[in-house]
């Protein structure tokens, strides 16, 4: 029930968000996601960041942080009445019905923080925002995304500038990354890939030319959605049926025909 009425807040924001352009941004660990979205910020583009919205719904007085003092007590409290994020996190590490329960808890305060920061940007007559979610595709959110962007690079760059940044041995940095879904298997939900291999000038480059396509793609017809709602409610539910009918056809001819070699080739030629 808690799930279909996530869904039912996304479906909701995501139709008029298509009034502006709703790009959902994710990557993997030390792949670049975050030098995206400062690029992106640079150039006004409205940034919904989820890291930063899971704070905010579990602050002091909200809703979020009740129900989590009733199900794990108050000694997930610090002195000043936050959120010890350490000591939940070694109670939930280990288990996998308490780390169910704090998701079941989190990640419908998120979403519905997200639909009202997609709602306020639509309302301001935004054409495009940007979902910063890292977990864009093990949540199921792309569907709900206009556009899904994926930071790319190879497997072997990811542990340098992790181990680079963390100041941690290969064996640990390693484990990090096996914890999470590779990146290869995110290319295959990516509409757009930024190959984050280069230096940034050539990242600045390639986002650069993702506004570029982005704006052209919503021309001038936002204008007529933002001021004829139920146009684009309906035109963006038309846009989500087919992406999610797409994508069911493409993963039924992968399973009949095996896993293509992914590549950062996937990114539109412009």
């Amino acid at each position: 029930m808690a799930q279909m009425k996530v869904d039912r807040h996304l479906n909701w924001a995501t139709n008029p968000s298509q009034m502006l352009k709703v790009i959902g941004l994710t990557g993997g660990i030390a792949s670049g996601k975050s030098s995206v979205s400062k690029i992106l910020a640079a150039h006004h583009i409205p940034i919904v960041d989820a890291d930063l919205l899971a704070r905010e719904v579990v602050a002091p007085g909200t809703p979020g942080l009740s129900q989590i003092i009733h199900e794990f007590g108050g000694e997930v409290l610090q002195p000043d009445g936050t959120l010890d994020r350490a000591k939940l996190g070694s109670i939930i590490f280990n288990d996998a019905a308490k780390r169910q329960k704090l998701n079941a808890i989190v990640h419908p305060a998120v979403r519905k923080a997200m639909v009202t920061s997609a709602l306020r940007h639509w309302l301001r007559g935004e054409k495009i925002c940007v979902m910063d979610v890292p977990l864009l595709i093990e949540a199921g959110l792309w569907r709900f995304m206009g556009k899904v962007v994926v930071v790319y690079c190879s497997r072997e760059i990811q542990l340098q500038r992790l181990m680079k940044r963390d100041g941690s041995s290969r064996v640990d940095a390693t484990s990090r990354l096996d914890s999470q879904l590779p990146l290869s298997d995110k290319l295959k939900f990516a509409d757009q890939v930024l190959d984050n291999s280069g230096t940034l000038q050539d990242l600045e480059q390639q986002v650069e030319r993702l506004i570029r396509r982005t704006n052209n793609e919503v021309g001038w017809t936002w204008r007529i959605n933002w001021y004829m709602p139920p146009l684009g409610l309906l035109w963006g539910l038309l846009k989500l049926l087919w992406r999610n009918m797409k994508h069911s056809r493409s993963g039924r001819r992968r399973r009949r025909g095996g896993a293509p070699d992914e590549s950062i080739e996937l990114r539109p030629r412009m």
